[in-house]
């Protein structure tokens, strides 16, 4: 299994060799459609030697990601794998051999049509400018952000395909502070956080795509910076390095609110760290901190014991 650009926004300049390879051995070749975002009319999994692979419906084509919908996608393979494509046990598909995946043979009627709505008025040149524009603005930011953060990862070019990674690690040593640190932070400044600690452990990986406008953009990299600054206070001695703007984050309206306020520094910091926020607005969250993945590493029973089952 591959994933076409990496997941670690890089175009692989060896693909088609390694799929060569894997292909003179009898295996096949299977890819994830994850980063389809970045082939749209430039390449296609079928060209650079995919056998079979899915192609994400969410971020490309106009479904929502993650816990914002469902995590579709459109299974496509190459002719000699056509037989082993699902079939149907009510509306059998000729050509093909037994065994249904999904109650409807060809998935959810009420999601594909979004996205074939989409492609249809999107057309080959829409899809082709949007490829373009998700490249152009990942690389844009990361040449702007690679001033003042570690981006990772590039292509032998010096270039990112549609998504990069800046490493946040070192200053987990240096500061205390972690990539869960800056990705809260974010909050306060009306951003959600992108993609923390995957694939690179103590990394953001940021994934622009070609539906932010420039002016969005500037203010996320803004806000970026802006917390690169206030780290910068924490290594410089200047702020506490547990009772700080980053550590507390993201504060809440009720928080904000509190008759008495004990931190160093401002409620102003702590909510508008920026001018523009005024003018642009934010969510504020109404949590603060929870124990993030504590109770997925710490499983506590709540069932009922085990004699509750058997009854009288």
């Amino acid at each position: 299994m591959i994933t076409y650009p990496s997941t670690y926004g890089i175009f692989e300049d060896e693909i088609k060799d390694v799929c060569n390879i894997i292909h003179s051995v009898g295996a096949q070749v299977y890819m994830d459609g994850a980063n389809l975002n970045a082939q749209l009319g430039l390449t296609s999994p079928g060209s650079i030697g995919a056998d079979v692979g899915h192609l994400n419906l969410h971020k490309t084509f106009a479904i929502p990601h993650g816990g914002g919908g469902p995590g579709i996608g459109a299974i496509g393979c190459k002719s000699h794998l056509t037989p082993f494509l699902p079939g149907h046990s009510v509306n059998p598909v000729q050509g093909r051999k037994d065994g249904a995946v999904a109650a409807a043979p060809y998935g959810s009627g009420g999601i594909m049509s979004i996205s074939y709505s989409f492609i249809k008025m999107m057309g080959a040149k829409g899809l082709l400018e949007t490829s373009q524009q998700s490249i152009l603005n990942a690389n844009y930011m990361a040449s702007k952000l690679g001033k003042h953060f570690k981006v990772t990862y590039l292509g032998t070019k010096g270039r990112a395909a549609h998504e990069f990674i800046i490493d946040l690690s070192e200053y987990k040593k240096k500061i205390g502070i972690v990539e869960e640190d800056v990705a809260k932070r974010l909050m306060d400044y009306g951003f959600h956080a992108p993609t923390m600690s995957w694939p690179l452990v103590g990394g953001l990986m940021i994934e622009p795509t070609e539906s932010e406008d420039k002016l969005e953009i500037d203010r996320f990299i803004e806000a970026l910076i802006s917390i690169k600054a206030e780290m910068q206070e924490i290594e410089d001695g200047k702020v506490d390095k547990v009772d700080n703007v980053l550590k507390n984050a993201p504060h809440t309206l009720k928080h904000l609110l509190e008759g008495e306020w004990t931190h160093p520094y401002s409620r102003e910091k702590a909510a508008y760290p920026a001018k523009w926020i005024h003018q642009r607005g934010k969510v504020f969250p109404s949590v603060g901190r929870i124990d993030q993945a504590y109770g997925d590493r710490h499983l506590v029973c709540t069932c009922p014991p085990a004699d509750y089952y058997l009854g009288d």
